[in-house]
Formats: structure tokens, C-alpha cells, sequence
């Protein structure tokens, strides 16, 4: 099956790229998601589920709210990078930004609190395609061998 053919300003026709489309939606679904928990962090207008956190997670929850510091990070950090990803800014350095959350998040409900896998694993699937979508940006962070200097002309 042909794609169709899209005429550009110059006049030149190219076949438009499904993948991208893919990857707006990835990009914008992401960052809604993590502007919206950040929000919630600061607002505070999810509501708390009705079912108690089991015991390591409660303990876990309540050790990084008496840190006075930990909780606002994590939620400002998910905020501002939910925001660069939504405004399309910065993207590779927001998916930096989110991967130790996710981690964390995965983590915690692997460890702690199983039933609420499933909404950590979208993201996590959604940051490893949206950071795959990036990788030309990534290769200079995964050189073996840096040398100073190599990037003067």
C-alpha cells in the first residue's frame, strides 16, 4: 500500500512519517501525565485512594514527606518536566529528568505496593520509546572514551 504523497512549500513532495505522529502522542500524553501528578504534589486534588498503602509503602511515603524537601522535588521535578514535554522544550533533558522518578515509581510498586504496577509500566514504556525516538541526542552522554578538548575545531 502507497502512502500518500504531501506537497511541501518548495514544492517538493515527501510521503509524511506515521512514526511521528507516534511520537507527538507519546510526547504529549507523557507529559500531561507527569504535569498532572506534579500538580497534584503542590494542589493536592486527587483523591487519596480508599484502601490503606501496604505497611513498607506507607513507611516508605511517610519518610520522604518528614525529609521536608523529598516529596516537593519529586513533584517538581515531574512538573516541570511533564511541562517541557508538553511544550515540546527540552525534551531529551526532560526524559533525563524523569527516568530516576521512574525507576523509583516502578520500583516502589514492585517492592512495595503491587497493585499499582500497571500505570508506572505505560510510562516507563512511553519514556523508553519517546527516549529511543531521541537517541541521536543521547550519543555524546554514551561515549566510552572522552577526551577535553575534542569538541574545539
Amino acid at each position: 500500500m502507497n502512502e500518500p504523497r504531501v506537497t511541501t512549500q518548495t514544492g517538493t513532495t515527501k510521503s509524511p512519517c506515521r512514526s511521528r505522529y507516534v511520537t507527538i502522542i507519546a510526547r504529549i500524553l507523557m507529559g500531561a501525565g507527569f504535569t498532572l501528578f506534579g500538580l497534584n504534589g503542590f494542589l493536592h486534588f486527587i483523591p487519596e485512594p480508599k484502601t490503606p498503602m501496604p505497611e513498607g509503602a506507607a513507611a516508605f511515603a511517610g519518610a520522604m514527606m518528614k525529609t521536608g524537601y523529598m516529596f516537593q522535588l519529586v513533584a517538581g521535578t515531574q512538573l516541570f518536566a511533564g511541562i517541557l514535554l508538553l511544550i515540546n522544550r527540552f525534551v531529551p533533558l526532560a526524559l533525563v529528568l524523569l527516568m530516576p522518578v521512574l525507576v523509583n515509581i516502578i520500583a516502589f510498586h514492585v517492592f512495595l505496593a503491587p497493585s499499582g504496577t500497571a500505570p508506572g509500566a505505560v510510562f516507563m514504556i512511553l519514556e523508553l520509546y519517546l527516549a529511543w525516538a531521541n537517541r541521536t541526542a543521547y550519543r555524546p552522554l554514551l561515549t566510552a572514551k572522552w577526551m577535553p578538548g575534542t569538541e574545539c575545531h
